[in-house]
């Protein structure tokens, strides 16, 4: 394994990268593409690049996520509580950043890169950031999450899925719970660090969300 750069090496490579974080079902994904239809950005999807995560995965440096890999589908939400799924999560513990350090440095550097990653915490992101606001975290209000969540996964091959052939409905519950208990641990981060916080309850355009960000990010100023 090659050893990874310095942090301040890390902050001046990555200076044209931009991350998007924060709750599941906050519409990270849906506001990504409204960036990249209006700027010359690539987009890093969390969400495709976890599948590569699989073949890195260590069980001495990934101890969390290669007992989740390893867990029956069904077993991962039906035997555990919220808390204990919570806890078990690899990128509560920082297994996951390191991967997205990785692919991250491997991609062309000439121009903005957006960041779709649920799995990113403030603490992870905010020593490589050469500006606060190259960060922001999208926390979705509980009722608009449920309603999210609950569009995703009314196909039941998709939520066979994520969750097996277990008790759906259990899962979700499950999910919701293990969701909110995720966003206090990246607000409080967050507001420790002071790094912007976004709520999202639906009120406003995904247009004038993508808007914000983008003057935000600094998006026609990256060279």
């Amino acid at each position: 394994m090659t050893s990874r750069p310095s942090t301040a090496d890390l902050r001046r490579r990555l200076a044209h990268v931009r991350w998007i974080a924060g709750g599941a079902g906050a519409g990270k994904s849906t506001v990504t593409r409204a960036l990249a239809e209006r700027h010359d950005v690539l987009v890093y999807d969390g969400d495709r690049a976890e599948l590569g995560y699989v073949h890195r995965c260590d069980p001495q440096r990934q101890p969390y996520l290669w007992a989740l890999l390893r867990t029956p589908r069904e077993a991962r939400w039906a035997s555990r509580t919220a808390e204990e799924i919570f806890h078990a999560m690899p990128s509560l513990h920082g297994e996951t950043f390191g991967f997205v350090l990785d692919d991250l440095l491997a991609l062309p550097a000439d121009r903005p890169v957006l960041v779709d990653d649920f799995r990113t915490l403030p603490r992870e992101v905010a020593p490589l950031l050469t500006r606060p606001e190259h960060a922001v975290f999208l926390l979705p209000a509980p009722g608009f999450r449920a309603r999210a969540l609950g569009a995703r996964f009314a196909d039941p091959a998709r939520a066979r899925a994520n969750w097996g052939d277990g008790d759906h409905a259990v899962a979700l519950a499950r999910r919701l719970a293990r969701d909110r208990l995720w966003d206090e641990e990246v607000r409080r981060q967050a507001g420790e660090l002071g790094l912007p916080v976004l709520p999202v309850d639906g009120s406003r355009s995904v247009a004038d969300l993508a808007a914000d960000l983008a003057a935000m990010f600094r998006l026609d100023q990256i060279t």
